[in-house]
């Protein structure tokens, strides 16, 4: 964290007071709410302070700020240190609707900055790559991590890509030999430095294959992939990988799929149609299936 983004609240409740008025209403409006400020658009801040959109802008490079966005990505980075070691945003003494409150707004700020920060020229190439791969293979480690590449792939399934979800170090490397210059490594790790993913990834890009890399930024595994899909959500304080990263990868992969539908065209649509009714002819999520009905009525 740099000087400028350091104790950023704290600076906010010190400097106040000397600031013009209407700067002085913008901060009064952060530090009465900072998790809703951090989610909220320029337009919304300035509206809930009572002033400019350039008022904002001025505030924000008042404290060292170039641009609001970096305002306020210092400021949710010091909310993340500010909690307890059983959330980031909750103290130890919360009640039972601080918690929901608390944990439900990290995570719509979480979201809110990934819409505000998500490279969607990298999102719309990726989507090209896969729209036009022989086959797609998904590697992951870690629990978090291989439940994101088993819904990938079962989303890449649906829309009739050849695809494999691969989490076994061995068989990642034959994948990775196996791909060549028409295939796509899809490879989802939020660490980034799991050795023997990193070297299939490696492989399979020396093998001519395109990498993908859904992780944070900056990572070993974003410096090997040809295309990254960045996630930088706060540190969780208690598991590596936490809800807000969870979410924001689930985000990103719906994201990339809805695009890669719209690139693959009727094919991929008629397929989806005729799948949901296959599901419901056979009476998976549905409750209209007289077969669950009779299977109730055998209870004894």
């Amino acid at each position: 964290m740099n000087d400028s983004a350091a104790h950023l609240l704290q600076r906010l409740r010190e400097r106040m007071a000397e600031l013009p008025a209407a700067q002085r209403s913008v901060v009064q409006c952060v530090l009465e709410d900072p998790r809703a400020a951090v989610a909220a658009t320029v337009e919304q801040l300035a509206q809930q302070a009572g002033v400019s959109m350039p008022t904002i802008v001025r505030t924000c490079r008042s404290f060292g700020f170039e641009s609001v966005r970096e305002f306020m990505l210092a400021l949710a980075q010091d909310l993340a240190v500010t909690g307890s070691y059983l959330h980031r945003s909750v103290l130890a003494e919360d009640s039972a609707g601080d918690v929901a409150s608390k944990i439900i707004h990290a995570a719509v700020s979480s979201l809110t900055e990934l819409g505000r920060r998500i490279d969607v020229a990298v999102v719309d190439e990726v989507a090209t790559r896969l729209a036009a791969a022989r086959r797609i293979d998904c590697y992951s480690v870690g629990a978090a991590s291989t439940f994101m590449a088993s819904e990938l792939q079962s989303r890449l399934f649906r829309l009739g890509c050849t695809s494999n979800a691969i989490f076994d170090a061995h068989q990642q490397l034959v994948s990775a030999s196996t791909l060549g210059p028409d295939g796509v490594a899809f490879v989802i790790s939020h660490v980034g430095r799991m050795p023997y993913t990193l070297e299939a990834a490696r492989f399979a890009r020396s093998q001519g294959a395109t990498v993908v890399a859904l992780t944070q930024p900056d990572t070993q595994l974003a410096e090997i992939a040809d295309l990254v899909l960045a996630v930088s959500v706060p540190q969780d304080a208690v598991m590596r990988v936490g809800t807000e990263a969870y979410l924001a990868h689930l985000v990103v992969i719906e994201v990339l799929m809805v695009r890669l539908a719209q690139k693959l065209g009727p094919v991929a649509t008629r397929g989806l149609q005729q799948f949901k009714q296959l599901l419901h002819k056979h009476g998976f999520d549905s409750a209209e299936y007289s077969g669950a009905t009779e299977t109730n009525d055998e209870r004894p």
